[in-house]
C-alpha cells in the first residue's frame, strides 16, 4: 500500500489550518484520521481507534482469539451464528470475489500460510529456509452464509483470509461514523485504503501517491485530488519477504496459491468506495498484463507502475507530473515489464 496523505494546509489570508490529522499504529499498519473542523481530530481518532479495534477482534487471522479464527475451529462446515460486524465483513467478501470473478479470494488463507504470512507482517523473518508447497484456493463460494439466521459454514480445511477487503470495509465504515458523529468532513487512510465522507475540504483532499503510505511529502510521485468514495493502492514491493531464497509478496494469484506474478509493483484505483476500489487494485496486480485491459473494460479510472518503473494512467486517472516528459510513462502495453 502506497499512499501519503498530505496534511491541510492553512487557508490563504488564515491562521489556522482547515484540515487536522492525527495517525497511530494498528492492525499491522499506520492509520490517520483527517477532519475538516481541526478541534474534534481527538474525538475522531477516539472513534477510529474503536472501530479498528472491533474489526481486529472481529476479522484477524492472526489473533487465535479473534472471532473469525474461532469460527473456523468450531464450525467443521456446520453454519454458527457470529457477531453483525463479522457477517458484515465475510459478505464484503463475497461480494468482491463475486465481482472480480474469483480473483480477489478470501480462502486464500492457507496459501498465505504456507508462504510464511502466518503473523502480523512485522514479525515475519526477513528470509526463511522451508520449503513451500503452493495451496490454491478452495473458492469462497465454500463458505456458507445465511443472512436470515446470520450464520457461517466454514468447511474444514478452509481458512480465510480478509486482508484484501476487511481494511478497505473499516476505512469506508468508519468515515462514514465518524462523518456522522461529529458532523464535519472525514478522511481515514488505512496503510493506503482511503475513504472520504462527509463535506470535503475546498479543492478535495490531497492525496500524494508515494511508495510507502508513510512517506513524506517530498516523496510522492503524485497530487490527486478525491472528493468523495475511496482510494486504494495494491503492490508486490510494500510487504515482500524472502522464502526459500525466493522473493514473495502477500498477493496470492487464487488459482495457482503462488504471489502474483510482479508486473505490477503498485497500482491505484479510484472507486464510489474503498471497498470497490481496493478490490479493483489487488485483482489488477493479479491479472498482471491483463489488468489495463481489464480495468478499462470496466472504466476504472487506475493508475499502473510497472516492476521497472513505467507509469500507465487509464480511465480518466487524473494527470500528474509524471506524464509531461520525466521519462516514466509507458505509451502502451508493448513498453511493460514482462
Amino acid at each position: 500500500m502506497n499512499l501519503a496523505l498530505l496534511d491541510g494546509e492553512p487557508p490563504i489570508g488564515g491562521d489556522e489550518p482547515s484540515v487536522a490529522t492525527r495517525s497511530m499504529r494498528a492492525i499491522g499498519t499506520s492509520a490517520t484520521v483527517a477532519v475538516t473542523v481541526p478541534g474534534r481530530v481527538d474525538e475522531a481518532l477516539t472513534l477510529l481507534s474503536h472501530d479498528l479495534q472491533a474489526i481486529d477482534a472481529a476479522c484477524s487471522r492472526f489473533r487465535p482469539d479473534s472471532e473469525i479464527r474461532r469460527v473456523e475451529q468450531r464450525s467443521g462446515g456446520r453454519p454458527l451464528a457470529v457477531s453483525p460486524l463479522l457477517f458484515e465483513s465475510l459478505e464484503v467478501a463475497g461480494t468482491v470475489a463475486m465481482q472480480t470473478a474469483g480473483i480477489v479470494d478470501p480462502t486464500v488463507g492457507a496459501a498465505l500460510i504456507e508462504l510464511g504470512y502466518d503473523r502480523d507482517f512485522e514479525q515475519i523473518p526477513a528470509d526463511s529456509f522451508f520449503a513451500f508447497r503452493p495451496r490454491p484456493a478452495p473458492g469462497w463460494w465454500q463458505v456458507g452464509l445465511d443472512p436470515n439466521e446470520r450464520t457461517v459454514s466454514i468447511p474444514v480445511g478452509v481458512h480465510l483470509d480478509l486482508g484484501a477487503t476487511a481494511k478497505a470495509f473499516v476505512a469506508d465504515r468508519s468515515a462514514r461514523r465518524i462523518a456522522a458523529a461529529l458532523l464535519c468532513g472525514v478522511l481515514v487512510n488505512l496503510g493506503g485504503d482511503v475513504a472520504v465522507s462527509g463535506p470535503c475540504p475546498s479543492g478535495g483532499w490531497a492525496i500524494g501517491i508515494a511508495p510507502e503510505c508513510t512517506a513524506p511529502h517530498e516523496a510522492v510521485d503524485q497530487v490527486v485530488t478525491v472528493s468523495a468514495g475511496g482510494l486504494a493502492t495494491s503492490g508486490t514491493t510494500a510487504r515482500s519477504w524472502v522464502r526459500n531464497g525466493r522473493t514473495v509478496h502477500h498477493i496470492v494469484d487464487p488459482w495457482t496459491g503462488e504471489p502474483a506474478p510482479a508486473v505490477w509493483s503498485s497500482v491505484s484505483v479510484m472507486a464510489p468506495s474503498c471497498v470497490e476500489a481496493n478490490a479493483w487494485s489487488t485483482a489488477a496486480v493479479v491479472w498482471g498484463r491483463d489488468a489495463i485491459g481489464n480495468l478499462s473494460s470496466i472504466g476504472i479510472p487506475a493508475r499502473l507502475v510497472s516492476a521497472r518503473g513505467d507509469v500507465v494512467q487509464i480511465g480518466g486517472w487524473p494527470l500528474g507530473a509524471d506524464d509531461n516528459g520525466d521519462g516514466r510513462s509507458a505509451p502502451d502495453r508493448s513498453g511493460l515489464a514482462r
